[in-house]
């Protein structure tokens, strides 16, 4: 009977390893593509096979994509909305969720379905009301116009996370730290939010991501280089009547990936960790 189990089990971790296997090869193989044909120089992108690889221009293709977008000017501004917006939105949403959790918010429930009932309405159908309110107002076209925009888009769901996760938390560690004589800034600072560390790492992770992609908001609410998303500037190289080379598009592809990508190698084990809400 245990050989009949261990048999299984061993047949099992089989065809599990096999199914992670082919999946994974599924989900590289648009990544083997981008880069395949991101490496082919102009000449022979149209005439060679898209499968294969014939040459090597990456490098060259990065260059030329650069210089012929706005991707060094664009990128600055991107970076400046990636890291600000989801710090301020993360920070918001952990106080938000101490409020709802911790401090006990009279008619905290209905507070949180105002706070997350923001993600309810798809945000195609505000974009032209927030257009044409960016126009009066003056903030279309300004860094600080998108660095509100993002920080809105983000707080509902980092509100949502952190009310989850401070729910994991008992509030006996509230009661201790209030007879300890602790104010409620000073609870908030010191003990809930390095407790959920792991959770507002994953939320910023998330949401600097989501800003990094970001080419909707980009299209409509920016106009320059210096203050468009940096996939917005990708975006513009082709157009309906012209623009550059697809495999210099692509190269610019592979570049404006680079960094979310790093980003999730360096902070992969916080991500996890963050993942598991509920853990104290």
């Amino acid at each position: 009977m245990s050989s009949n189990g261990t048999a299984f089990n061993g047949t099992a971790r089989v065809v599990r390893t096999t199914v992670l296997i082919v999946l994974g090869a599924l989900w590289l193989l648009p990544v083997y593509l981008l880069l395949v044909n991101a490496a082919k120089s102009p000449e022979t992108f149209t005439t060679a096979d898209s499968w294969l690889p014939t040459d090597f221009s990456l490098f060259a293709n990065i260059a030329e994509a650069v210089r012929l977008s706005g991707l060094a000017e664009s990128a600055a501004g991107t970076l400046l909305y990636a890291i600000v917006s989801p710090a301020i939105a993360v920070l918001v949403g952990a106080a938000a969720g101490f409020a709802i959790v911790a401090l006990r918010l009279r008619h905290g429930f209905a507070w949180f379905v105002a706070i997350f009932g923001g993600t309810v309405f798809p945000l195609q159908m505000i974009l032209l009301p927030m257009f044409d309110a960016y126009s009066r107002v003056g903030l279309f076209d300004t860094r600080l116009g998108m660095i509100i925009v993002y920080t809105a888009i983000s707080i509902p769901f980092s509100a949502f996370v952190m009310r989850n996760f401070f729910t994991g938390i008992a509030h006996n560690v509230f009661e201790a730290a209030v007879l300890d004589g602790a104010t409620t800034w000073r609870i908030f600072v010191r003990v809930y939010l390095p407790m959920a560390s792991s959770a507002l790492v994953a939320i910023f992770i998330l949401q600097a991501t989501f800003i990094w992609n970001d080419l909707l908001l980009g299209l409509t609410l920016s106009q320059s280089d210096a203050v468009r998303p940096i996939v917005t500037s990708l975006a513009g190289m082709q157009s309906t009547y012209g623009g550059a080379q697809m495999s210099i598009v692509l190269a610019g592809g592979v570049l404006v990936s680079l960094p979310t990508v790093v980003l999730f190698l360096f902070t992969q084990k916080f991500f996890a960790r963050g993942l598991a809400l509920g853990q104290y």
